[in-house]
């Protein structure tokens, strides 16, 4: 069976057609999970895995036990009238071994000295992954790895970056096949017309590599590729009765795409042209964070480098991560000292990229909201106006400005309609800059979570993404 993946840089999710049925695959009770992953402190070398009697033994039993499910789908397909493939033993003996491979890293990561809490023997996933980070104070939290993929990476780095990537796709491969009754194989996953990179566009080609490495070691037998912006317009088109040219804008976590299509109607969609910028929610919140409680911490008022302010902020970027927890602040004047060794503690950055998040969603709706940051010393806090958000996020607006300006001056017609979708569109200053970008022009409000993975899965059962 063949899903749409939305590999997201906040979040992810995967969705399908079950006969006309447009399906999204649910994890826990929710259709998207946060893309975030949490691994015991030490994480086993795959290479290392040999094939044991005992483990052989494990492999043999895991493959009883699919032929027996495959028997109980074939009835219920037969009973039900529906059409069943049945899997080969070499399918089925690769499934078992990846099985039993997996099992035998979680049992290394579990015997570990760090590996003291029963639930480090398994990754978790999305809000679970953050919480069991927070709680327990050590391990591995890795959010937004998509925001990872185009930079230049060394090898061991890169090692991790795989290894991260299967895990989130095997995850989804997983829930899909538990939920569509059926073990799946190819997908059609969402990327953006340009990744965030250090390298150009060799860094998307990086990026589209390791997703397509990951993927393979997943279990996907076969993945394609569609930009984002084209698959939320797939999405749109099913919509519209009469044909159209519309202009869909795609504001995600981790960037901002555009696409001018010509859709609706019986004939088949047609995207004409593309535009993108390698920005998008996660610098809102980190220019919020710099704006509001960064000073708090003594940006601008100490000789601390501003750099290590954002490096703090940048809690999908590893490398700065790491950077931060190098430095040493015993010189700092008070109170910045304390605050900014409390930072450095495991889970500190993390929750302060939660009060940003928290801020940013609470001004979409109220004039101010107040921000605990208690975590670092008791007692404080900062009041956020609406005003202050406007200033924070005036950067990323003032780009996504030159974007539609670009656009506008390059698009072949002025479209009928503005689709607008992803999960930042939510943002009132947002929206109200497309409004502005293309004053006079219908705007139509998709799903903001869903709209993009709706579109994948149109295109992974009406026709392929791109190789």
């Amino acid at each position: 069976m063949n899903i749409g993946i939305d590999f997201g840089t906040s979040y992810s999710a995967a969705a399908t057609f079950v006969g006309d049925t447009l399906t999204h695959i649910h994890f826990g009770d929710a259709k998207q999970f946060r893309t975030a992953v949490f691994f015991p402190e030490v994480v086993p070398d795959p290479n290392d895995f040999r094939l044991t009697p005992e483990l052989e033994a494990q492999v043999e039993a895991q493959i009883r036990s699919a032929r027996a499910q495959q028997r109980q789908f074939a009835t219920e397909a037969q009973q039900q009238g529906r059409a069943f493939t049945e899997r080969s033993e070499s399918d089925l003996r690769r499934d078992a071994l990846r099985t039993v491979r997996r099992q035998w890293m979680e049992r290394r990561a579990a015997e570990s000295p760090t590996a003291t809490v029963e639930s480090f023997q398994h990754a978790l996933f999305g809000e679970e992954a953050v919480d069991a980070y927070l709680e327990y104070g050590d391990g591995n939290l890795i959010e937004s790895p998509k925001s990872m993929l185009g930079y230049r990476l060394d090898p061991q780095v890169r090692k991790v970056i795989v290894h991260i990537a299967t895990h989130i796709l095997e995850h989804i491969r997983l829930a899909a096949s538990r939920q569509l009754g059926s073990p799946v194989r190819t997908a059609v996953i969402g990327r953006p017309v340009y990744f965030r990179s250090s390298m150009g566009d060799k860094g998307s080609e990086q990026a589209v590599a390791i997703i397509r490495e990951a993927a393979a070691v997943a279990g996907f037998d076969g993945v394609t590729f569609l930009e984002e912006p084209a698959a939320a317009a797939m999405h749109y088109h099913k919509r519209l009765a009469t044909r159209q040219i519309a202009l869909i804008v795609d504001i995600g976590g981790g960037t901002t795409d555009v696409a001018f299509a010509e859709l609706g109607g019986d004939a088949m969609p047609r995207i004409v042209r593309t535009w993108g910028l390698a920005k998008g929610g996660t610098d809102l919140d980190i220019n919020l964070s710099m704006h509001s409680f960064m000073p708090q911490l003594g940006n601008n008022v100490t000789r601390v480098p501003v750099h290590h302010f954002v490096e703090a902020a940048s809690v999908h970027n590893l490398p700065k991560q790491r950077e931060f927890r190098k430095q040493d602040y015993r010189f700092v004047d008070e109170p910045y000292q304390s605050r900014l060794r409390a930072l450095q503690q495991p889970g500190a950055t993390t929750r302060l990229n939660q009060t940003a998040e928290r801020g940013k969603i609470a001004l979409s709706a109220q004039d101010d909201t107040h921000a605990d940051l208690g975590f670092l010393e008791d007692g404080l806090g900062v009041v956020i106006a609406r005003a202050d958000m406007h200033e924070a996020v005036e950067p990323f607006v003032e780009r996504m400005r030159r974007l539609f300006d670009e656009v506008r001056q390059e698009w072949p017609s002025v479209p009928d309609s503005i689709f607008l979708t992803g999960g930042t569109s939510r943002s009132p200053i947002v929206k109200a800059a497309v409004r502005e970008a293309f004053e006079g022009i219908p705007m139509v409000e998709g799903d903001p979570s869903l709209g993009v993975v709706s579109g994948l899965a149109v295109a992974a059962v009406e026709g392929p993404g791109a190789p």
